[in-house]
């Protein structure tokens, strides 16, 4: 294994020149190829460019940017000289470009189009050390001609490319030698958190952090020379871009599609991807819509799909338990089990292959030809999404990490998954769960607060030592915030964070999480989010599902003028309360300190800057100013 990632990808680029590294959408709605050969002279080129300008071995680079085929090859031509990048996506707030390149004292700001360089332009006295910006697109005339006047120069990104010739023709082996000069532990980046508990902090990750990923990924999440991962998160969040080593480091083709349901479905048609990894919240819509299609058919096509789906389920669950592909946490003699569960399982399996070619080879096809496997990662994936693409066949593995750790910790690998945990730590990555009061190992099957420790585990935050200290111990033991199991087999299960715990009145801690993903379970329900905090009791805020409370009122006969006074109305309060007290009961394992015991409704979704962070988890903090006043109505 090579020791930093540009020179990981020339050796890819050595082999497989001609094998594609990207696909990019045009205009016109086709896929263009960017071979592994043409990628990587472009990032010589880039880095030429960033050279004849006087950028130094170390210095920080802004990068603000969606995915797009100039991102990979902007940045890992910076990374060829020994510049750091400091990225962040277009829907970046004024507000977080502001502290992010004043914070890491960025000087060169790469940028996507001219939205980006009117927000950088608009708060440049706020940023007196920027003095250059380049642009993926053509710059304007008009954009050219502000930033002159604010001091700044636009160059455009070919324009940085075609200095780059020049440069590298009088220099022919400059870059070259740069690119040696990299070590394993040469930070390549400072990633600032998503901000979902409050001032986003600067995530110091190295080479080295992301190669040692790279050891035993690639032998769980598999690909070969050639084969294609559909790509739908943001490049410049940590999942998203370790994904995209792994797919360029198996010699396989990028593909950028969107998180967008009709895209991302003609899409997987189109490119005949074998892996597609993306957020929970992508296969939860997925999962949903497969659900409302049938509900709508209605009739018998709907029974059929509900019988052979429950069938499936059904076996699943029993072949789980017979043949250890579930999680354990002690000897559980499962040979005891096997004269109780062999015959359903016998029964049970024909009717399940019928389903598979009457039903589901149908939601299989919609995959695409190639499909291999979907990855989750980023987010806690809900139990009833997890169950139901296992039970008709679609292999959907379930990842875990942190941006901490750059960011992967562990996924299920493709081959021989086992249900309910996250797998095992990757090699080069040790996990222990220690309790939380006194920091003592608590060794396996026992619930307590996951740390980490290895290879991938982050130099640092930036400029901050003092919260460093308080996530990294004198060993190296990095604190995850996160609650866990370890199975028997040493595979991790989360339980939720120690930042979101709730602890009542009483004294009884709750973890909101589990709740929550239980009440989402309903078709009605589009969010939940479980409070109480010092209360008495729970209760939660509720965004409803909007098509299906609309189908809702229309099979009642609800009259409504606004879908605002629908939502809100007291018959979907009386509904949403009856879907969740079926939901979070005894009977489905939650204790009586569990139950919801008043619910507020809110008629908007959430969105992606106020209350989700980038990658669509709930920022509980915000929810918590933002609905300030509902949440002091329900603990009246």
């Amino acid at each position: 294994m090579e020791t930093t990632l540009p020179r990981l990808f020339r050796k890819v680029a050595r082999e497989y020149p001609d094998i594609a590294f990207q696909m990019s959408r045009f205009n016109d709605g086709h896929f263009e190829p960017t071979t592994y050969k043409e990628a990587y002279e472009n990032m010589v080129l880039f880095a030429g460019g960033l050279l004849s300008m006087g950028v130094q071995r170390e210095e920080h680079i802004g990068l603000i940017s969606d995915n797009r085929k100039e991102w990979q090859q902007a940045d890992m031509g910076l990374l060829m000289i020994g510049a750091i990048d400091v990225p962040r996506g277009c829907d970046a707030t004024i507000g977080d470009l502001e502290y992010i390149l004043s914070f890491a004292e960025c000087k060169i700001v790469i940028v996507e189009n001219s939205s980006q360089v009117g927000k950088i332009l608009g708060i440049r006295e706020k940023l007196p050390l920027v003095k250059t910006l380049i642009e993926f697109e053509e710059p304007t005339d008009k954009d050219v001609e502000s930033a002159r006047n604010a001091g700044i120069e636009l160059l455009s990104f070919s324009s940085i490319l075609e200095r780059g010739v020049e440069f590298n023709k009088e220099n022919p082996s400059k870059v070259e030698e740069e690119m040696e000069k990299g070590k394993w532990d040469d930070l390549a980046t400072i990633i600032f958190t998503s901000g979902t508990t409050g001032q986003p902090k600067g995530v110091m990750l190295s080479h080295g952090n992301f190669i040692t990923q790279l050891d035993e990924v690639d032998e769980r999440i598999f690909l070969y020379p050639g084969d294609r991962g559909l790509l739908v998160l943001p490049i410049w969040h940590a999942f998203e871009r370790a994904v995209e080593y792994v797919v360029c480091s198996q010699a396989a083709t990028l593909c950028y599609s969107k998180p967008v349901g009709p895209i991302l479905l003609a899409d997987l048609q189109t490119l005949n991807p074998q892996v597609v990894p993306a957020v929970p919240r992508v296969f939860e819509a997925v999962y949903d819509g497969i659900f409302k299609k049938m509900r709508k058919t209605g009739g018998i096509a709907n029974m059929v799909f509900k019988f052979f789906t429950n069938i499936a389920l059904f076996h699943s669950k029993l072949d789980r338990v017979l043949f250890g592909k579930t999680s354990r946490f002690g000897y559980d003699m499962r040979w005891l089990q096997w004269p109780a569960f062999v015959i359903p399982w016998l029964v049970c399996y024909p009717i399940k292959l019928l389903g598979g070619v009457l039903v589901f080879r149908k939601i299989r096809k919609m995959m695409g030809n190639n499909f291999r496997s979907a990855v989750a990662g980023g987010g806690a994936l809900p139990p009833a999404v997890d169950k139901f693409f296992w039970a008709i066949g679609i292999k959907l593995v379930e990842g875990y990490g942190l941006t901490e750790t750059s960011p992967i910790v562990s996924v299920r690998p493709i081959k021989n998954p086992v249900f309910g945990n996250v797998g095992s730590p990757i090699r080069g990555l040790s996990a222990r769960v220690v309790d939380p009061a006194t920091g003592k190992d608590l060794g396996k099957c026992k619930k307590g607060v996951l740390e980490l420790k290895g290879g991938t585990v982050m130099k640092g935050y930036y400029k901050q030592p003092e919260l460093t200290a308080k996530v990294i111990d004198d060993n190296g033991w990095f604190n995850t915030g996160d609650i866990a199991i370890l199975t028997v087999n040493n595979e991790i299960c989360l339980r939720g964070r120690i930042k979101d715990t709730i602890v009542q009145t009483g004294g009884e801690n709750v973890e909101p999480l589990p709740i929550e993903m239980k009440m989402q379970e309903s078709r009605y329900i589009k969010t939940a989010v479980v409070l109480g905090q010092d209360q008495r009791y729970l209760a939660a805020l509720v965004v409803p599902e909007k098509a299906e409370i609309e189908d809702f009122a229309k099979e009642s006969g609800l009259p409504y003028k606004t879908y605002e006074e629908l939502a809100t109305s007291n018959e979907v309060l009386r509904l949403i309360e009856t879907e969740v007290a079926g939901r979070v009961n005894a009977k489905n394992g939650f204790k009586s300190y569990e139950r919801i015991n008043k619910i507020g409704l809110l008629a908007n979704e959430f969105q992606v800057g106020k209350e989700l962070s980038a990658k669509q988890e709930m920022m509980r903090y915000r929810i918590n100013e933002i609905y300030a006043k509902e949440i002091k109505a329900l603990f009246k």
